[in-house]
């Protein structure tokens, strides 16, 4: 009796000292004890992030995350990904957020979480002026480069008919290379890229050939993070009532901000 009395009075207070241990903090209270926001960025897809002639990283993404920083009133860690790692670089816990040109979609969506847009962009096939292009169909006997893995990867594929080429690569970079060095005859890409690619390289102007999708860009966040989803998008709220996101879409993308982002 007196063993079995000993054995429930142990189980009993182990279970009251489980129920004091304290809770795990959540997402936003981690990033405000540790001062420093970890957020992954573009390097090679301006005017969303690229690298500045003072090799510091510049451009509209850059730009969102110091604003969020700022409001958090935290120091701002930047972390360069491509298309491919950013979603797994915050699923790992080596950032926080992902603010990297990133579209949603329902498979992104089952993975993890997303603030309120701050952007606008669209998806389309783009190719030089002359090119006979205007439908999908338009697109058999084509070779058309895009970034794997990227939003306009998963759409072209989707729409893309038989007998049209989809050449893949692995950056934006050699994705943008070889349309302009003439390797394909089209590239698929988003539209504020398009003007980057004007300002370098003006011999080989891609226009519009046809639209893929609206693909406004968004802060991803882990999943069950619901104290650091609202307070992005409160501070996104701000910055739209402020003026803040206005400045940086025409700083960056040359345009005003939509009125129904």
């Amino acid at each position: 009796m007196t063993k079995r009395c000993s054995a429930l009075l142990t189980a009993l207070l182990a279970s009251l000292m489980l129920c004091q241990a304290p809770a795990h903090a959540s997402g936003l209270d981690d990033i405000v004890e540790r001062g420093t926001l970890k957020v992954a960025v573009p390097q090679d897809f301006p005017p969303f992030g690229s690298v500045g002639p003072d090799m510091q990283p510049r451009g509209l993404d850059i730009d969102t995350a110091q604003l969020i920083a700022n409001q958090l009133k935290v120091k701002l860690q930047l972390t360069p990904v491509n298309s491919t790692n950013r979603i797994p670089f915050l699923t790992t816990g080596k950032v926080d957020l992902v603010i990297s040109s990133l579209g949603k979609n329902p498979e992104r969506e089952q993975v993890i979480d997303f603030s309120s847009a701050y952007a606008p962009f669209y998806l389309a096939v783009f190719g030089p002026p002359d090119a006979k292009v205007a439908t999908l169909d338009d697109l058999k006997g084509k070779t058309i480069s895009v970034t794997r893995g990227a939003i306009e990867d998963i759409e072209l594929s989707k729409v893309a008919p038989e007998g049209a080429t989809i050449k893949r690569f692995e950056d934006n970079n050699s994705t943008i290379a070889a349309y302009l060095a003439g390797q394909v005859d089209l590239i698929a890409s988003g539209n504020v890229v398009m003007v980057a690619i004007t300002e370098r390289n003006p011999k080989r102007v891609p226009a519009l050939k046809v639209k893929l999708k609206d693909s406004p860009v968004y802060v991803g966040l882990n999943k069950n993070e619901p104290e650091l989803l609202k307070k992005v998008n409160e501070i996104l709220a701000t910055a739209k009532t402020d003026g803040s996101l206005e400045k940086n879409s025409q700083t960056w993308l040359k345009q005003p901000l939509p009125a129904d982002l």
